[in-house]
C-alpha cells in the first residue's frame, strides 16, 4: 500500500469524513455522503489525478467517478464486486475490507439506486450522464 493510500485510509478511519483523497502531503476531504463529494469534485475541475483514495463504501458508479477523476487507488471498507472490476479495467488499484455483490440502499430494502443506474454500463462518460440524471430524479 503506498504512503498516499496510507494516509488517506488512516484519515478515514479517524474522523467524520465519508472520504479522503491524498497525494504527496495534500488532502482533499469531504463528510458528505454518497457521490456527492466525487460529483462535486469533477464538477469544479479539481485535479485529483494521481491521488489515492479512501471511501465508506464504492460500489460502481462511484468507481466510475473515480476514474473520471484519475484516482491511482481506492481503498473502502466495503466495495462491490462491480465497482472492483471497473477500476482495475481502467488501471486503478483496488482494495476493500468486504467484497459484496452490489451495494444496498440506505433503508436496506434493495440495491442503491446509483449502483442501479449504471448496472449495466461500462463507458464512464455514459455513466456520468447516469449518475447526474438519477441525482436529479432522486432530488427532484
Amino acid at each position: 500500500m503506498s504512503a498516499d493510500l496510507e494516509q488517506a485510509k488512516a484519515l478515514l478511519d479517524k474522523g467524520n469524513d465519508t472520504c479522503v483523497l491524498c497525494q504527496a502531503g495534500n488532502r482533499h476531504t469531504s463528510w458528505e455522503r454518497g457521490v456527492k463529494p466525487l460529483l462535486t469534485w469533477l464538477e469544479h475541475g479539481v485535479d485529483l489525478r494521481g491521488y489515492s483514495a479512501a471511501d465508506k463504501v464504492v460500489g460502481k458508479a462511484a468507481a466510475f467517478l473515480y476514474v473520471l477523476l484519475g484516482v491511482r487507488a481506492v481503498y473502502a471498507p466495503v466495495m462491490s464486486r462491480q465497482a472492483k472490476a471497473v477500476l482495475e479495467r481502467h488501471g486503478i488499484s483496488a482494495s476493500w475490507d468486504v467484497l459484496t455483490e452490489a451495494i444496498r440502499n440506505r433503508t436496506d430494502t434493495g440495491f442503491c439506486p446509483m449502483e442501479t443506474a449504471v448496472w449495466d454500463m461500462d463507458d464512464p462518460a455514459e455513466a456520468l450522464a447516469a449518475i447526474k440524471k438519477k441525482v436529479i430524479e432522486l432530488n427532484g
